[in-house]
Order: structure tokens, then sequence, then C-alpha cells
């Protein structure tokens, strides 16, 4: 889950319709291939069977570009960017947030919310983080490494009281199963818990597939009273340096942007209303 961790925002600028986009040929004439880090295991966003709809827009760009992918795998953990392209590996990471610190990220592709999932044949009905059902009903959140108050869910909840009945389901789990991000869902089909808390992506592709009916309810306000923000805007991260990469890819965004949104919608992410901000 890609979002789990810091986010940024700001406003999305127009660029010019007709875009000139840079040859991926070396000066021999051979392709360069656009090189991505991807996680292998991490569907809805990619995997190494390249299903994911991170791997389908990485694909459609570098088609534009007269190129093709060459994708890196491994897992988005903690040191990916140390590990991928700052160790020669890549040249693009997908999925990042906008303004993400360590790298120069290009306007965003998609926005979208953190939401609130429960069995639709329950007597669960939460609609929001102050719904006071919340206080004793069963929680599920994603964590990121052993403290699971670094997320915004397991924050807003903990400023709310709601600690002793939440549950923590971590980021990157058994990487030996399929889609370990999953679990937290698995365990709301079960009932081991009433409801979960995760980023919309994740729970709009997965509730799709799910052979237990379930509802997805956005968490509004997506910043709350206690300063938590739940909708975040999501770009590609390249090197701080590479300005003329981030360009090109910024003007092929915005030239592929309905085609862009007709694969998120494939895939069931629900996209946040509100603007998309710039980098």
């Amino acid at each position: 889950m890609h979002v789990g961790h810091t986010i940024r925002r700001a406003i999305t600028c127009c660029l010019a319709a007709v875009v000139l986009v840079p040859s991926p040929h070396s000066e021999l004439g051979t392709i360069i291939p656009l090189r991505v880090c991807a996680d292998p295991n991490n569907l809805p966003f990619s995997n190494d069977r390249r299903e994911g709809f991170e791997n389908r827009i990485a694909e459609l760009l570098a088609h534009d570009m007269g190129t093709t992918v060459q994708f890196s795998w491994r897992p988005q953990m903690r040191g990916f960017v140390r590990k991928g392209l700052k160790a020669g590996a890549c040249d693009v990471y997908m999925g990042v947030p906008a303004g993400f610190g360590p790298l120069l990220t290009t306007k965003p592709y998609y926005r979208s919310t953190y939401v609130i999932v429960y069995r639709t044949r329950s007597r669960v009905h939460v609609r929001s983080l102050d719904d006071s059902a919340l206080h004793s009903l069963k929680v599920g959140v994603h964590m990121i490494g052993d403290d699971y108050q670094n997320t915004p869910p397991a924050q807003a909840l903990a400023a709310r009281g709601i600690v002793n009945n939440v549950r923590g389901y971590p980021i990157v789990g058994d990487l030996s199963k399929p889609n370990p991000q999953a679990e937290i869902l698995r365990a709301l089909e079960r009932g081991e818990i009433d409801v979960a808390i995760v980023w919309g992506p994740f729970a709009g592709y997965f509730a799709k597939r799910s052979p237990t009916p379930l509802t997805i309810v956005p968490v509004t306000p997506t910043r709350d009273r206690y300063g938590q923000t739940f909708a975040f805007d999501i770009a590609m991260g390249v090197g701080r340096s590479d300005t003329a990469l981030a360009r090109t890819l910024d003007s092929l965004l915005v030239r592929e942007r309905p085609a862009i949104h007709r694969i998120l919608s494939e895939y069931g992410v629900p996209l946040d209303s509100a603007r998309q901000t710039s980098r």
C-alpha cells in the first residue's frame, strides 16, 4: 500500500494538448527501455505477471515513448528507493505520493482516498470515523513495521480513543503468499473483524472479487479535525536530477489521462473528486 506512507498535496497545472516526446533511442540506435521498479506481489498495483494497473499504465506510457518497459521487481518496503533507483536498478517508481521527498515526482495521475469497508449483509452501517459504533466494533487497519500508529486511519482512531478494539495487519506480510496485503479483507470476510479502514484502490479491487458482498464508504471529510488527511495525489517518481524524464512523463500523463482513468475504473479504484495537485 503504497499510501500508508507520508503524502503531500498541491494544484495541477494544465499542459499543452500537443506534446513532443524525446526519443528513447541511444546514439547507436539501440532502444532504451523504460526501467521501472515495481512490487512483484502487490495487486491491484503490480505483480511479476504484469497484471496490476501500474504495470498497464507503465506499458502505456512506454508505448507512447516508442519503447518497452523493463521491470525491476522488488517489494516496496522501507529502503525501497535506496535499493532500487539509487542503486541503478531502475529510473522510475510507480505509485508514489506526490511530493515524496526522496524523489522528483510527476504530476499526479490519480487521486484516491481511504475507505471504510464492512460486510454488506452485516448489521454494521458505519458512515464516518466519528460513528460511535467504532468504539465497540472490531476494526482492522494496515500497519507499517511494528508500530501501526504511523498510518492515517490508526492515528485518526487513536485520536478518538479507539485503540483496544483495533487490530493491525502488516502492509508487508508473508511474501510467500499471493497478495499478502489482502489478509485484512480476508479477515473481514471471515468475520474476524467487523470493519476495515484501508486505502481505496486496494479495497475497490478486492471488493469486486470478494465472494462476500462488501460495502465501501469513502472516509470523509478528507481532512479531519485532528489534522489527519485521508485523500492523496499519486504520481510517478524519478531521480531528483532527472528533470527531462519527469517532463516527458508529465506530458504523457496529460495526453493519456482518459486511458489511464479507464484502466483505474477497470480495477475498481475509487477516484476522489477533488482537484489533483502538482508536484
